[in-house]
């Protein structure tokens, strides 16, 4: 077998499925809003995601998976227009709440899903989709990327397949099945005819700033699912004694993929 005979697209999905990750609904990152918005135009993440992005020649954006518009809003000052789609009302109500607050009126929202009818969806000179793309058909999520993009595309993908530092997982006892990770998304790519250019962005884990014991539990359960008492306890146990860097974590790595829009 050559690897031309792979599909990609279909191991992805099963991949995903044996993985058993529950997809969120809206409201579970309606309730994350307000307090993903508050950190939105201060992020590390974020000043590394634009540091490598070419806005030359792009007066358009599409922000895909935009949450509160932790991309969108960091170039909307450099663009004519930039377009928020999420799946989250109240993600797309912070997003222009903070356009309003920095005096940018070149922002406007869109209430999609990955799944839905993009037929209504511009097409703009940049495409960005960070940290958006674990969805359940991450071939045709890039076919769509690519469609809606006339210039450049640029978007981040888990490295390692792993939501949650496996140590943390080892402390409760539950071992979480990996999610498809970023090896993926390249070989789909290549099957398109796309050959892009990849680097990586790490930072903190989401544990990292956690200001105590029922913080860091209810940030843990929002990864792996509701802890149960004997879980709670083995990780109030450990935390415990934990010191600041074991608390910590290792860092989150994402892959950062981009790539040019060839003219027809």
């Amino acid at each position: 077998m050559t690897i031309e005979a792979i599909d990609f697209g279909r191991l992805y999905r099963d991949h995903l499925a044996m993985s058993q990750r529950t997809r969120k609904d809206p409201s579970a990152w309606d309730s994350r809003a307000a307090g993903m918005a508050s950190k939105a135009l201060r992020s590390r993440y974020a000043d590394e995601f634009v540091a490598r992005m070419d806005l030359s020649g792009a007066a358009s954006l599409l922000d895909v998976g935009c949450g509160p518009g932790t991309i969108g809003l960091a170039v909307a000052g450099q663009l004519q227009r930039v377009v928020g789609l999420d799946y989250s009302s109240a993600m797309l109500d912070a997003m222009r709440s903070k356009a309003a607050e920095s005096g940018l009126g070149n922002v406007e929202t869109l209430h999609r899903a990955w799944e839905d009818d993009w037929s209504d969806v511009p097409q703009c000179d940049i495409v960005v989709a960070s940290r958006s793309t674990t969805v359940e058909d991450i071939a045709t999520a890039l076919e769509r990327l690519h469609a809606k993009a006339r210039l450049r595309v640029y978007l981040t993908h888990l490295v390692g397949g792993h939501f949650t530092d496996p140590a943390i997982q080892a402390v409760i006892g539950r071992r979480m099945p990996s999610v498809p990770d970023y090896i993926y998304l390249l070989n789909i790519l290549h099957r398109m005819g796309i050959h892009p250019r990849l680097d990586y962005i790490a930072h903190e884990n989401r544990l990292a700033d956690a200001v105590d014991f029922d913080d860091f539990a209810r940030r843990v359960a929002w990864s792996v699912g509701e802890l149960d008492a004997h879980e709670t306890e083995c990780l109030r146990s450990w935390y415990q004694r934990a010191t600041p860097q074991q608390r910590r974590g290792t860092p989150m790595r994402w892959a950062f993929i981009s790539w040019e829009k060839v003219p027809c």
